[in-house]
């Protein structure tokens, strides 16, 4: 475990050492402002402003001194250049060779160049960490918000590395005419799928991507399905080996999210007609629904304690119960048992493994693609939401086959346990278990290094070195600490990075602020359950829908997920602060539960619709928002072991989904005349309880 302000003096070039930022420095400040706050001799307000300036002047040192070297690389690009056109009109080979190691050296300075924008970046995202930690502000929040969306900001050099696009531009390109092509030369541009083979230009490559990790709408995406990391883990410090990583397993592990989702909405339009065909009252739908939620409660657990040794087998098992889940809720109809339905809807939720899609992108998946792979769980999630009310809308025939039933009301099961069958031979054909720790070092070859060597021996040492993460070599963490508390014994220090062993131990890692935001998803998760539980029962009695317009109506909700988090990672997260959003959107709810309530004038189809989706898009900008800030402010213990941050967020959003679903069967023994209201009721209530805490919460911490 290495503090990062020794690791920071131990990689400055001495060069360049008074151009990075003084962390030192700013963490002396930071535990001053802690002693002057505490004894009253600072106000809060004077104490952010001078720490804004601090960080304001650390940046513009930094950002200035890239830009000067910036200028003097594409210096000796621009000299080199006139070189260059001298080759090409009279070519000599020992004159190629020299000018490309030339073209070599200028590289190996702009990677010297990224690790110094790449440390000051990790450098000021800890200082601001650690202020936020020490005061318990989001301050973080504010002032990249405010600096990064400036038009004269420099923040977005540190960040974003303006102009370092087109001096790798020139190295390649120029590498690559000065390579041998059969006695001519050939541009980049005019034969762009050639590979370039150059070492340091793969190098470059390498580094910037690490560096660029994805757009705003893929960071929100990725956010939103709150796929916990190590909160100290930079670009860098990736530990997933690119060799290992299988694409195929992971569409499998997304394939998997889709079909889940797909199982828990199919049968939303025809619960309620399946229910009374087997003698129960239409309310029981809520039951029906809901008993999938039941058991996920207990299958998160497992699933998750189960990826701390295994991804293929649990979702083998998973395939295999929701397989024969899927098989007893068809068969029910015929045998006429509402009891073998419901156990079929239990064994689905057995069989849910979304723990496991979360937690094998965390793991398995490089730090390079890991943003994009988030935001696939959540497209995927979106797209399932929207595919099951539609294809329920398509299943309206009905036919028989020897003893069995086929219609709209089995057609469900029996599609998706074919779903299920082709995906687990799909499965065990195609999916690759990840190689743990333990399994690559015993299964490393030690003739690789030595065959590596014999490729790259004309590459000089430092070459080599870059080949590898520019930050961290194997093993090393970067520990976010006070250089003061260094005295702490080593045993406290590991039990700070200790991930939870329990519900209790994970509870007790909660700020109130994070519970707060587990309330504010509880609410959310169960609005829209009771939406979308209750949607074919309410209809059917206001309205007189069919089965195909229920269909359409929750397709079209499921539709609007997609859009909703375009605009709002896009553009109006880039807007507003993210407390702003939350608390507008907690409201926006509210008003569409409010205007849902049957009260004084007849209930009109207008009125559910509009009402629905204002609640239904104002939840979904509420859930975006809120994982977003919950991914950002748990524990770093919580990124990791079974009992994580995914863990309790997907506990949190089942328990709404199981008490909303109970809430649907307990008010339908008041009528179907009540029913409504009746659940509305305490969604209102739930809302307004959020509403009151989240502005409890921001104004002590604001």
């Amino acid at each position: 475990m290495v503090a990062f302000g020794k690791y920071l003096q131990r990689k400055q070039i001495e060069e360049w050492r008074g151009y990075y930022i003084n962390y030192k420095m700013m963490k002396k400040k930071v535990k001053q402002y802690a002693e002057q706050i505490q004894g009253g001799s600072q106000h809060p307000r004077h104490v952010l402003k001078d720490f804004s300036r601090m960080l304001d002047t650390q940046i513009e040192k930094t950002v200035l001194f890239m830009l000067e070297q910036q200028g003097l690389l594409a210096g000796r690009l621009a000299t080199l250049r006139e070189t260059h056109d001298a080759v090409l009109e009279q070519p000599d080979i020992s004159k190629i060779v020299e000018l490309r190691e030339s073209y070599r050296d200028v590289g190996r300075d702009l990677l010297q160049l990224l690790v110094f924008v790449e440390l000051n970046a990790i450098g000021l995202r800890k200082i601001l960490k650690k202020f936020d930690k020490r005061f318990g502000y989001r301050f973080a929040d504010y002032y990249v918000k405010t600096r990064a969306d400036h038009p004269y900001s420099q923040l977005q050099q540190v960040f974003k590395h303006v102009g370092v696009g087109a001096v790798v531009g020139a190295i390649s390109r120029n590498l690559h005419e000065l390579q041998e092509h059969e006695g001519s030369f050939y541009s980049i541009y005019d034969q762009p799928v050639l590979p370039l083979l150059d070492p340091v230009v793969e190098a470059i490559k390498t580094a910037v991507d690490k560096l660029t990790n994805s757009t705003s709408f893929l960071n929100f995406l990725a956010q939103h399905a709150l796929i916990m990391q190590d909160d100290l883990q930079t670009p860098s410090e990736d530990t997933v080996d690119e060799r290992t990583y299988h694409f195929n397993s992971l569409l499998l592990n997304l394939g998997n999210t889709f079909l889940y989702m797909v199982n828990t909405y199919i049968i939303v339009p025809t619960a309620d007609d399946y229910s009374m065909s087997l003698g129960a009252a239409a309310t029981v739908c809520g039951v029906v629904i809901g008993s999938m939620a039941v058991a996920q409660v207990f299958s998160s657990v497992y699933f998750s304690a189960w990826s701390n040794k295994s991804y293929f087998k649990p979702l083998v098992f998973s395939s295999i119960a929701l397989f024969i889940g899927n098989l007893m809720y068809a068969l029910a109809y015929d045998a006429n048992s509402i009891f073998l339905l419901l156990l079929g809807r239990l064994c689905c939720g057995l069989g849910s493994a979304r723990a496991v899609n979360r937690r094998y992108i965390s793991d398995c998946v490089p730090l390079r693609i890991r943003m994009q792979a988030s935001a696939g769980f959540v497209s995927a999630s979106a797209l399932g939401m929207a595919c099951g009310p539609a294809l329920a809308g398509l299943l309206q025939i009905k036919f028989k086959i020897y003893k069995l039933t086929f219609n709209q009301s089995t057609l469900p099961g029996w599609v998706m346990a074919v779903a299920w069958l082709f995906y687990l031979v799909w499965l065990c054909i195609s999916f690759k278990e990840p190689l743990r720790d333990t399994e690559e070092q015993e299964g490393s070859n030690p003739n690789e290094t030595t065959s590596m060597t014999d490729r790259e021996e004309n590459s000089t040492a430092v070459e080599e070195g870059l080949r590898k993460p520019l930050l961290i070599t194997s093993g090393l963490k970067l520990e976010d600490e006070d250089e003061e508390d260094c005295d702490e014994s080593e045993e406290s220090a590991e039990d700070s990075r200790r991930p939870a062993n329990s519900f209790g131990d994970a509870y007790r890692l909660l700020t109130p602020s994070v519970k707060v935001q587990l309330l504010i998803y509880f609410m959310l998760k169960y609005a829209m359950e009771i939406l979308l539980s209750e949607s074919s029962v309410v209809t059917s009695y206001y309205f007189g829908w069919t089965t195909s317009s229920v269909a359409i109506f929750l397709a079209c909700l499921g539709l609007t997920v997609l859009p909703i988090n375009i605009l709002v990672g896009s553009y109006i997260s880039n807007m507003f602060e993210d407390r702003q959003i939350l608390l507008t959107s907690e409201i926006i709810v509210f008003i569409g539960i409010l205007f849902s309530f049957n009260l004084f004038v007849p209930y009109t189809v207008p009125q559910y619709v509009i009402s629905g989706l204002v609640m239904f898009v104002a939840a979904e900008v509420l859930e975006g928002v809120n994982l977003s800030l919950l991914s950002r402010v748990m524990s770093s213990r919580l990124s990791k072991g079974t009992y994580n941050g995914g863990l309790l967020s997907t506990e949190a959003g089942t328990l709404a989904r199981v008490v909303a679903d109970a809430t649907i069967t307990l008010g339908g023994y008041l009528g179907r005349n009540h029913l409504l209201n009746a659940t509305l009721l305490p969604s209102l209530v739930i809302c307004i309880g959020s509403i009151v805490a989240t502005c409890c919460t921001y104004n002590s911490l604001y």
